[in-house]
Formats: C-alpha cells, sequence, structure tokens
C-alpha cells in the first residue's frame, strides 16, 4: 500500500514536471542588411543608417516585431533624432526596420549599436560595428575615386605605349629610338573623341 502511494505521488511530480504538451518556442533571428563594419564621417556628420530584419526559426521575415536600437552613452557613437540615444520601431512587411536620422557624435573611435528585437515572447539580440572617423574629402571620397583614377591611368599608359610604339617603329617598319625629353609630364585632361584629322 506503502508502494502505491510512493508511485501515484511520483507520477504526479513527473506529470507536473514535464508538461503533457512540450513544445519548444519558436526562435527569433536578428539580421544585420546594413551598416555592419562602416565608417562614419564625424567632419560632415554623415553615418550609414543601420538596417537590421527579424526571422522566424525558418528565416521568413517577421512583420511587428518591436525593434529598439541602441547607441553608447559615451566615446565614440551618434544620437537619434532630437538627441536620443535609444530608436524603437516595429519591423515591416519585410520584417526590417531602419535606424533612421542617426548622426555620428564628433569623437573618433570604434563602437557598438546594440539592437534587440521582440515578438510574441521571443527575444534576439545582436551588435552593430561601426567606426567613427574623421575623413577629409579625399579620404572620404577614396573608394569612389580610386576606381576613376585607375581608369584614368590606364588610359593615358595606353595613349603612352602607344605613342613609343609609333615612334620607335616611324609607320615604316624600320625601329627608330625614341625621344622623350627629360622632366615630360604626361597629365590626364578633358578627352576627345571624333574623327581622324
Amino acid at each position: 500500500m506503502a508502494t502505491e502511494g510512493c508511485v501515484r505521488y511520483l507520477s504526479l511530480l513527473l506529470a507536473l514536471w514535464i508538461p503533457a504538451t512540450a513544445q519548444v518556442a519558436p526562435m527569433l533571428n536578428l539580421v544585420v542588411l546594413e551598416g555592419q563594419g562602416a565608417t562614419n564621417n564625424i567632419r560632415q556628420r554623415t553615418a550609414r543608417e543601420p538596417v537590421v530584419q527579424v526571422q522566424d526559426e525558418n528565416h521568413k521575415p517577421v512583420a511587428g516585431a518591436i525593434i529598439v536600437f541602441t547607441l553608447p552613452s559615451n566615446g565614440a557613437g551618434g544620437t537619434f533624432a532630437n538627441g536620443a540615444r535609444t530608436l524603437s520601431m516595429v519591423s515591416d512587411n519585410q520584417g526590417q526596420a531602419v535606424a533612421r536620422g542617426f548622426h555620428p557624435n564628433g569623437l573618433k573611435g570604434q563602437y557598438q549599436i546594440h539592437v534587440n528585437a521582440s515578438y510574441q515572447g521571443q527575444t534576439a539580440s545582436i551588435n552593430i560595428n561601426q567606426t567613427n572617423a574623421a575623413l577629409t574629402a579625399s579620404g572620404a571620397a577614396a573608394a569612389g575615386v580610386s576606381g576613376k583614377l585607375i581608369a584614368v591611368l590606364v588610359i593615358v599608359g595606353a595613349a603612352a605605349a602607344g605613342g613609343i610604339v609609333y615612334a620607335t617603329h616611324n609607320g615604316s617598319g624600320t625601329t627608330a629610338a625614341a625621344t622623350i625629353p627629360a622632366g615630360t609630364t604626361i597629365a590626364a585632361g578633358a578627352g576627345t573623341a571624333g574623327p581622324p584629322r
């Protein structure tokens, strides 16, 4: 009889400890779409606005999630509208939220923007790493200018090589010495295109 009571007691404890319909709660994922590793120009007060996407366990967008962007309280970082260090938003139909109105402060250095998402009791968080730097006009445009500069140098180099080949062969099949005066500089200018003269 005592054994039967112990079995019932243990069965009751197990029933309370392991729910009959134990379900694992769905997972929430937070993905950085834009802004990771960005360098913001504190001279021009321009920044790359962070963009995140909330996804469910099947990597489908989650609309209606609450997203909170939080900036560091001191050191390098920035502010949102009205000088706020936090910005709360709701994810759109694509599960995305953009931290609009982000402006870097005047302090150089690396920092993290902490992002929290919550939806139906589930939460996720991620950090977005950014850097504030005092870039000059040439430094800020270095990425865009470098491609153009390389293209100009390639064109100038090709033109110079073509001129040397023409000068050394003089169009006759005989080789002549090319003379380029010392101190001659080749510079890119405004190019024109048209028929030969």
